[in-house]
């Protein structure tokens, strides 16, 4: 079983930034993909990013590419979204998940899913 907890959301203020982290535990899953994704009120969830555990490769939703960075440090086992130029239709809860599956924008191939963090952007 794999445990994943996100931190790092708040309300940040349109134009601003924002890390999630994501914190693994459990067991080892070395050869997984980690995501990001989002669900707005009312809204289905989206893919934001997600990067490879194995060769550190990266993708990104369209929407968002040019304002997220997505990192992991194996040795914390944890994986990290950098957000800037935040607008207010940002705003939703953030998962992390994680598959093994590669880096597909798909949320029903993902095994492990956190909690979830959320982010409010204010205008």
């Amino acid at each position: 079983q794999v445990q994943l907890v996100e931190s790092g959301g708040g309300v940040v203020q349109a134009g601003g930034s924002l890390t999630l982290s994501c914190a693994a535990s459990g067991r080892t899953f070395s050869s997984y993909a980690v995501g990001w994704f989002r669900q707005a009120p009312g809204k289905e969830r989206e893919f934001v990013a997600a990067i490879s555990r194995t060769d550190g490769r990266t993708r990104y939703a369209e929407s968002m590419k040019g304002r997220l960075t997505i990192s992991l440090d194996n040795i914390k086992n944890s994986v990290y979204l950098q957000m800037k130029s935040l607008k207010p239709e940002d705003t939703a809860v953030y998962y992390c998940a994680a598959t093994p599956g590669g880096l597909v924008p798909y949320d029903a191939l993902y095994r492990y899913w956190g909690q979830g963090t959320q982010v409010t952007v204010s205008s």
